[in-house]
């Protein structure tokens, strides 16, 4: 599937994108969240506080305390490296993925509302 997001096309999106998720009442996420939220499911690889630090060109306390949240929302969990237990991996979860499922649902919606 293809968007035109020429112009303001692709501000319209994103505020309607916004609004509905407003709308639809679930997390209020903010953009460091939901950025990192899309990394871990996103980017098929192990992420570590360390390496989504340096992704987003960040400290990684900033990216502790997003996690922190992610995992008090149920959206990502920490699990140890059992190969070395000092490192600790950010990985999904059920909760996380359907939340992005329905957020992928609603970004699809606005694009039709936006056309409109």
């Amino acid at each position: 599937m293809e968007y035109e997001l020429s112009g303001h096309a692709g501000l319209h999106l994103w505020k309607q994108t916004l609004t509905n998720i407003v709308l639809n009442k679930g997390p209020d996420l903010t953009a460091r969240q939901l950025s990192v939220l899309l990394h871990v499911y996103l980017e098929p690889k192990e992420h570590t506080v360390r390496g989504l630090a340096s992704t987003l060109d960040v400290l990684k306390p900033v990216i502790t305390r997003c996690v922190d949240t992610l995992c008090i929302l149920g959206l990502v969990k920490r699990v140890r490296d059992e190969k070395d237990r000092r490192s600790v991996f950010i990985q999904r979860t059920v909760k996380g993925a359907v939340f992005l499922t329905d957020f992928a649902e609603l970004v699809e919606k606005s694009n039709e509302e936006a056309k409109k």
